[in-house]
């Protein structure tokens, strides 16, 4: 997008999509094989060769995922299912929750039931979901703000949830102007909070002047509330 004079992230995420798209459907035996030859069941190590194979597996298990066919939907399920390390259980996650649906849902709530004592790997979660570009998933995001797990008065919850959300071109730079309303009515809550963090999310609007005029005006509504409120 910054080689665009006027940014358009509609175009470029429709690009992007396609071009992973194509790729995996051209080359999905190749994927496959990579998955199941970079396999591995013996217990997690942390050394060169083996996480070498750990992310070669989980990068064509997301190309894969992004076909969004039954069969990889399987695999990656049984990948997130057999796996021996979070590290290997949140790849297959995310590949599984790529894709809108109850299998998404469940291997998310699975997770989080696993995984809800790690603080950092409740951060992860949150982050995850956040980031996702699956269709109105601002939605999704409000109704995490009323999970158990998060906190509005923590800095790190806040920036897993919030600014995670801010980075996703998709979700933030949506076309009705629901993300930039939904940063605009978080901050507000956070300044009576925490106002050095609202200062951080805030800062999100930042290149506002970069995209279209629907988006522009849509952002400066939102920025002239906050500045008649704080």
């Amino acid at each position: 997008m910054d080689m665009m004079s006027i940014a358009d992230p509609d175009a470029v995420h429709a690009v992007r999509t396609f071009i992973k798209k194509e790729l995996a459907f051209q080359l999905k035996d190749d994927l496959l094989a990579a998955v199941t030859s970079n396999r591995s069941s013996e217990a997690y190590a942390f050394d060169h060769d083996s996480v070498a194979r750990r992310a070669l597996k989980n990068t064509c298990l997301a190309y894969l995922a992004s076909l969004n066919e039954p069969d990889v939907t399987e695999l990656a399920l049984n990948e997130y299912k057999s796996a021996t390390n979070m590290t290997e259980q949140f790849a297959a996650l995310a590949a599984l929750s790529q894709n809108p649906g109850q299998v998404r849902e469940d291997a998310l709530l699975d997770f989080y039931n696993k995984w809800q004592q790690d603080y950092l790997v409740v951060s992860k979660w949150f982050a995850l979901q956040a980031t996702s570009d699956i269709p109105g998933n601002v939605v999704n995001v409000q109704k995490l703000l009323a999970h158990p797990a998060f906190d509005m008065r923590n800095p790190n919850k806040v920036y897993s949830l919030i600014g995670g959300f801010c980075g996703s071109p998709v979700s933030f730079h949506a076309k009705d102007g629901s993300g930039y309303k939904f940063l605009g009515e978080v901050v507000l809550q956070l300044d009576k909070i925490n106002p050095q963090v609202a200062s951080r999310m805030v800062s999100a609007f930042s290149r506002w002047r970069r995209y279209d005029e629907t988006r522009q005006a849509l952002a400066k509504v939102c920025l002239k509330v906050l500045t008649l409120c704080i």
